[in-house]
């Protein structure tokens, strides 16, 4: 059998612009949830707090407990010009790897100013344009960041995020993405108490989500992109939760494309994970056959992305684009701060 080789526009849909969701839902579970059945390809209209009557007892449902850091500032050049600084990835304490805009300030030995309290060199220019940079400052970076930087909001969302706390799942722990999971956003503590007290069993793993998540896909044959590369967790615990469901035959289902994107990297053909830490540069599309998960919550993502791609892989690419037709339809509210998706 011949194998198909996919075109970025073979992912295309039409999304009207006021599809858009530019401010998230409150509270955060009231927002809609499309049920795709694979199996009998059925959908239905719910709302997101009705996922409880999807989730059976001993299912384990991983989160990634990433946290958002205020990675936007806005930097002044010695010569007094303004240059948008967004922090993609720490390398080590004072050494992170930042995007600029406009980049051609941003020559090697440049030095800029963040208000009264940071400054930078920028150190090197990596092959594909970002800028490697060392701070100065007094005290804890993280405190400093929190006075002087912003969340990083996607350039599709024009308005103002008034409460900055509802770009975090309310089970963020760890600091270090520079975009949330938004899947994980539909959440509220009260809800996932109900998950656990159904005997639905929670593991929580960790990807830092970077910037190369908006990033399009620029070559038009799919295989030819390279994808960003973002750095994982998975702890003894987790895996040996997720590692006993996939010996018993329970479901994994994994709340958002980063918790898939962590635990496909290191699935065995037989779907066990193993404790490990590092830089995943997975690139998931149809016919690629989940190792470990078995069903996903998600949200809507864009045309021709890389995230749609990988949903399809839970489903077929006819049948994404025929969920994604009926959402629009339905007039259900797209991207980070929109509706969600429970694919089972």
């Amino acid at each position: 059998m011949e194998k198909v080789q996919y075109k970025k526009s073979d992912f295309y849909y039409d999304l009207p612009e006021e599809r858009i969701a530019q401010t998230p839902a409150e509270p955060r579970d009231s927002s809609r949830l499309l049920v795709y059945d694979t199996t009998n390809k059925t959908k239905e209209d719910k709302t997101f707090r009705d996922v409880l009557e999807y989730l059976q007892e001993g299912d384990v449902l991983v989160l990634n407990n990433t946290r958002v850091i205020p990675a936007r500032m806005y930097a002044l050049t010695e010569h007094g010009g303004v240059v948008e600084v967004l922090l993609l990835k720490r390398f080590d304490i004072n050494t992170w790897e930042v995007l600029m805009r406009p980049g051609k300030k941003g020559k090697i030995g440049v030095k800029m100013t963040v208000g009264d309290e940071l400054s930078f060199v920028v150190k090197d220019i990596t092959e594909t344009g970002e800028r490697i940079v060392e701070f100065s400052y007094e005290g804890a970076f993280e405190d400093v960041l929190s006075r002087v930087g912003t969340m990083p909001l996607p350039p599709y969302i024009k308005e103002k995020l008034e409460n900055q706390a509802r770009y975090n799942t309310v089970y963020s722990k760890v600091d270090g993405s520079a975009a949330a999971p938004t899947a994980g956003l539909h959440f509220t503590d009260e809800l996932l108490q109900k998950v656990k007290d159904k005997g639905v069993q929670v593991a929580e793993v960790l990807l830092h989500v970077g910037l190369g998540t908006f990033r399009p896909v620029s070559e038009e044959i799919i295989t030819d992109h390279k994808m960003h590369s973002e750095f994982y967790e998975i702890k003894d615990e987790a895996a040996q939760i997720i590692n006993a469901a996939k010996r018993e035959g329970r479901r994994v289902i994994a709340v958002g494309t980063t918790s898939v994107r962590t635990l496909e990297s290191v699935a065995e053909e037989n779907g066990l994970v193993r404790p490990c830490s590092g830089n995943t540069e997975i690139f998931l599309y149809p016919p690629y056959k989940m190792k470990c998960v078995d069903g996903l919550i998600t949200n809507f993502h864009l045309p021709e992305s890389t995230l749609i791609m990988l949903v399809a892989c839970l489903t077929g690419r006819e049948e994404i684009l025929d969920v994604y037709k009926y959402a629009v339809e339905r007039k259900y509210r797209f991207f980070s701060f929109g509706d969600a998706c429970l694919i089972l």
